[in-house]
């Protein structure tokens, strides 16, 4: 059975995601300490998170920033802010998926569904190519023997060019890949974590130009 934590301050909302969750077979992790949301999240281990932006004493935006500095864990944005600001900055900061108040139970659910599986299909997965192995259960890259951690983005870039298998993924498609779309973010952040990649690869020995740039077209390996 999977377990999802809501944090959400509005107390009868949170009765009734707790309620339609629990009615879908999940168990249910209510966190009500908003300053403490983070550590919950990260001590408890839940399959996904569903979290608010608008907190009392703090900001959703703040607490899914923490928890990425440790956990890969989904999370869904459940906000009734509809700015565009609040959503692009929700996925730059690691969000998986953004839903707008009010919402459709049905779709709810869905969301939740579709984010839990995509994490499993990661979790499963071990793949490798140009000599570089990368173990997406365990968020770490192996090259001749000497294995480095990855942050989330630094996986995520790396798993879509293994899987291109030498063809170029264009700044576009690594965009999607890292933030659900390529709309509204600044160009030279993924500038800035294609070069923590490439910094990465180099600590475990790959060669330097293990990560190609194609100027106007893309990265391959």
């Amino acid at each position: 059975m999977s377990r999802i934590a809501i944090i959400e301050d509005d107390e009868s909302l949170r009765g009734e995601l707790s309620g339609i969750l629990e009615l879908d077979g999940y168990e249910v992790l209510a966190v009500e300490d908003f300053g403490q949301a983070a550590y919950e999240v990260l001590h408890a281990k839940p399959d996904a998170v569903i979290l608010d932006l608008r907190l009392p004493g703090t900001d959703g935006l703040s607490i899914c920033r923490e928890i990425r500095k440790e956990s890969d864990v989904p999370i869904l944005v459940l906000t009734s802010s509809d700015a565009e600001f609040d959503e692009v900055m929700s996925l730059k900061l690691g969000a998986d998926d953004y839903l707008a108040k009010p919402y459709r139970p049905a779709v709810l659910l869905a969301h939740i569904a579709r984010i839990l599986a995509r994490a499993d299909a990661s979790a499963s997965s071990r793949i490798e190519y140009a000599g570089i192995a990368l173990d997406i259960s365990r968020a770490k890259a192996t090259y001749d023997g000497c294995e480095v951690e990855l942050s989330r983005n630094e996986m995520c870039i790396l798993a879509e060019l293994i899987r291109a298998r030498g063809s170029i993924v264009t700044r576009q498609d690594l965009m999607v890949a890292l933030w659900q779309t390529d709309e509204f973010v600044d160009d030279n952040t993924l500038t800035v974590n294609v070069n923590r990649l490439r910094r990465t690869l180099e600590r475990a020995g790959a060669p330097e130009d293990a990560l190609k740039t194609h100027r106007g077209r893309g990265y391959s390996l």
